[in-house]
């Protein structure tokens, strides 16, 4: 006999299993999208967090003086702490038994005044010698230097656990004694300058490559695909090769007496050598040849989509060719220029390697600073704050062109 066909299902046992089925998708799902997250958040979100906590930590002053910070918590800056606060700190430092621990408060307050570290460690082998009860006068007779508001002011800035200190002077900022917030002093306002400077080389990296980029890929997006293919591979040579080794042939290239000079020579278009390397022509010309194939892609993805009948209707219509590229043609392209200026400036601004070797001493970008407080000096807030610099600075700089790029913002196509 055949079989007796199966019930019907009722509303709620259907509404049940779309239930199942639903949550069976949304694990499969997630399931392919976790390694991509744990990638993101171990080196993306991970590595962004701690520079955040870097440029905000301070600790170190606050483990080795915490009498003295405690004493000092309500002084206004307006004149020399009590002794209480001068025999604080003679107890503090004669109490120290970690000289690391020493070492780094040390470094810390050097950070802030040049030479405290050396005061410091002066002041830590006395500290058993003074008479805490005329502490302040002791401690001036050791060194004047505890005499001044600034120095106590700096102790207390120090005070922790955290500090807006290294952000502050991330932007050539310091407070002083009293709390106030002020510019530094036009021998120590280093960073605004070469932020401007890193803003400065960015913006004309993005406009020789746009300049450069933009006939490349309408010619690549017009000619035949056989002949567009091997042009292609040309523009992704680059990306083949070692950022440093690209950096180093243009060493050699640039030099004075290296192969451009020379064919310039042999043209007759100069008489001596330019000046090509260690100066800003050179990281111009380097970046741009690094970051050329990021404005070519995607204006070529662009142009490749549109044919060429908008362009023949309006030369059928009366325009001239020139006029009806400029009026027809360019807008329909300003999505790849868009996101090739947007992939170039954002890349130009954390250049390193590039302006270290081909620039001069006033060639040098942000990134180059944050290597060195990195790498030379250890100074990691600072470090972390000058990259919550270039960060903020990206994102701000990337809401700005969104805006004005209105509906034709950055995309692809």
């Amino acid at each position: 006999m055949p079989a007796a066909p199966s019930a019907p299902l009722g509303g709620r046992q259907l509404k049940q299993r779309l239930r199942r089925i639903q949550r069976r998708q949304a694990l499969r799902a997630f399931a392919l999208l976790a390694p991509l997250m744990l990638f993101l958040a171990v080196n993306f979100l991970l590595p962004i967090t701690l520079m955040f906590v870097r440029s905000v930590d301070d600790p170190d002053v606050r483990r080795v003086l915490p009498r003295t910070l405690a004493a000092i918590s309500n002084w206004d800056g307006l004149a020399l702490p009590s002794n209480e606060a001068g025999a604080a700190l003679l107890a503090d430092l004669g109490a120290v038994e970690n000289r690391e621990d020493l070492s780094r408060a040390a470094n810390r307050l050097n950070y802030d005044i040049n030479g405290f570290r050396s005061l410091i460690f002066r002041t830590a082998r006395s500290a058993g010698r003074i008479d805490a009860t005329h502490a302040m006068d002791a401690l001036g007779a050791l060194d004047q230097r505890w005499k001044d508001i600034e120095t106590w002011g700096a102790v207390k800035r120090a005070a922790g656990p955290t500090t807006s200190f290294y952000l502050l002077g991330a932007l050539d900022m310091k407070k002083n004694a009293g709390g106030e917030i002020h510019r530094v002093g036009s021998e120590r306002a280093v960073f605004t300058l070469v932020l401007a400077r890193t803003l400065w080389i960015s913006l004309w990296v993005t406009l020789l490559c746009l300049l450069l980029g933009y006939p490349v890929a309408y010619l690549l997006a017009t000619i035949p695909s056989n002949v567009a293919n091997i042009l292609m591979i040309l523009v992704l040579l680059p990306f083949w090769t070692s950022l440093l080794v690209r950096t180093t042939a243009w060493v050699v290239l640039l030099q004075t007496d290296g192969p451009v000079n020379g064919a310039l020579r042999w043209v007759g278009l100069i008489d001596q050598p330019l000046q090509l390397i260690f100066n800003r022509v050179g990281v111009y010309i380097a970046i741009t040849h690094v970051l050329l194939p990021f404005m070519v892609l995607p204006l070529y993805s662009v142009m490749k989509s549109l044919g060429p009948t908008t362009m023949r209707a309006a030369i059928s219509l009366g325009a001239h060719p020139f006029t009806a590229f400029l009026r027809v043609y360019v807008p329909q392209t300003m999505p790849g220029v868009f996101a090739g200026t947007l992939l170039v400036f954002i890349s130009a601004i954390g250049y390193y390697i590039t302006p270290a070797l081909i620039g001069g001493a006033d060639d040098q970008m942000l990134s180059y600073f944050i290597a060195f407080y990195t790498n030379e000096t250890t100074n990691w807030g600072l470090a972390g704050a000058l990259g919550v610099v270039l960060l903020m600075m990206t994102a701000v700089l990337y809401l700005i062109y969104s805006r004005l790029a209105g509906g034709a913002g950055p995309r692809w196509a």
